[in-house]
């Protein structure tokens, strides 16, 4: 169907951001004391920051210095230039991606941005977009909400819906892991960030603190992943000894976890696949390589991919289940994208709530886990709004 994008709203931002982009070019300028700097040339950035600015060197590429975001990332703080920079490209990529790139893909006789959805490019399953990609609009910053709210109910609709998986990837754990506690969290509907801290910390769950709960929340997301100490320290900004105590905690406390971690490693080495829970395989030509960093990859994502794939399959037979759904009922509501774990809808005022809770019964009942599916409905005026 496409998605409405606002013109008027368009043109207005894009001009705010193109505002911003050149200030951030004077000030980098003043910063760097040179007139002519250009900070799109990663040379002459390179040039100013370890040569003139005597700031340490990162890392070295054939052509001379590497600025890329890792290594502007660690310089952060170190001088107000790195800052700027890291801002400056951040607007300067939303500018060409989502404002002066959107602009030219606005179908003239419909008005909407009519996005690319492939089905075979991501490992996982995952669909991706392209033309634009409209699942990667940044949705924490003030800018991305701003990118997102250009995007609004075409002609004769009245709202945006937005329909998103509450924590799915942490449920498929639960379900695959068989871990007690995590199916306890979820079956009784608790915080389950706020239950991970209470058991790691050794705390009752009415003393858990606001840190201890974003310590928890860290290692339930990144636990599948295979996060390390160091990437723990670095996310939480806490030593290494501190995030290996916390992993250690976790595993003891979650064995389910810990075995179901094992267990696909030794299933992986065995039969040299995965399979998420509707059978779709990843093959894992490293999993028994003697090279430690090919062969921790594939151990990594022996873990990852029957959740997060499984997660990428419920969602496929989400949209199937709430498409047929919705030209049975007669509803005129119809589906315009999906992004991660979320659908995005456009609805009449009058079919609302029958939109709302047809979406929802048949996202949370399109595959059965040993834990609840929850699927959450927000609507707004534009895309922004809605979530």
């Amino acid at each position: 169907a496409g998605v409405t994008a606002d013109e008027k709203k368009l043109d207005e931002v894009s001009h705010e951001i193109a505002g911003r982009i050149r200030g951030l070019e004077e000030l980098a300028k003043e910063q760097a004391e040179d007139p002519d700097f250009n900070p799109n040339s990663p040379k002459q950035l390179g040039v100013v920051l370890f040569e003139k600015l005597g700031l340490p060197v990162i890392k070295k590429t054939k052509t001379g210095y590497s600025t890329d975001v890792k290594v502007l990332e660690e310089l952060k703080g170190k001088h107000p230039l790195v800052d700027t920079i890291l801002q400056f490209r951040v607007l300067a990529k939303l500018q060409s991606t989502y404002l002066e790139g959107m602009k030219p893909l606005i179908n003239k006789t419909t008005g909407r941005i009519h996005t690319h959805f492939r089905q075979t490019v991501t490992v996982t399953g995952r669909l991706s977009s392209t033309d634009p990609n409209l699942q990667n609009i940044p949705t924490r910053t003030e800018i991305g909400r701003g990118i997102r709210a250009l995007f609004v109910p075409g002609s004769g609709y009245d709202w945006l819906m937005s329909c998103d998986y509450s924590q799915i990837e942490l449920r498929i754990l639960a379900h695959v892991a068989q871990d007690p506690l995590m199916l306890e969290s979820f079956r009784e509907n608790q915080d389950v960030h706020a239950r991970t801290a209470s058991e790691v910390f050794g705390v009752p769950l009415d003393m858990v603190s606001h840190e201890m709960r974003s310590r928890a929340k860290a290692v339930n997301f990144g636990i599948v992943y295979g996060i390390s100490d160091f990437g723990l320290a670095v996310q939480l900004g806490c030593s290494r000894q501190e995030a290996g105590d916390f992993i250690r905690n976790y595993l003891a406390r979650y064995q389910g976890v810990k075995d179901y971690m094992e267990r696909m490693k030794t299933e992986a080495r065995s039969q040299g696949y995965v399979a998420t829970l509707l059978g779709r395989r990843r093959y894992l030509p490293d999993i028994n390589n003697r090279n430690f960093n090919l062969r921790s990859f594939a151990e990594r994502t022996a873990i990852n991919t029957p959740i997060q794939g499984t997660a990428a399959d419920i969602m496929k037979l989400a949209m199937l289940r709430v498409d047929a759904a919705l030209q049975k009922s007669g509803l005129e509501s119809r589906v315009l994208l999906q992004v991660h774990d979320e659908l995005v809808l456009e609805v009449k005022e009058a079919e609302r709530e029958a939109t709302a809770a047809l979406v929802q019964t048949e996202m949370q009942n399109a595959f059965k886990l040993d834990v609840p599916l929850l699927a959450e409905v927000n609507y707004g005026k534009d895309w922004a709004s809605a979530k």
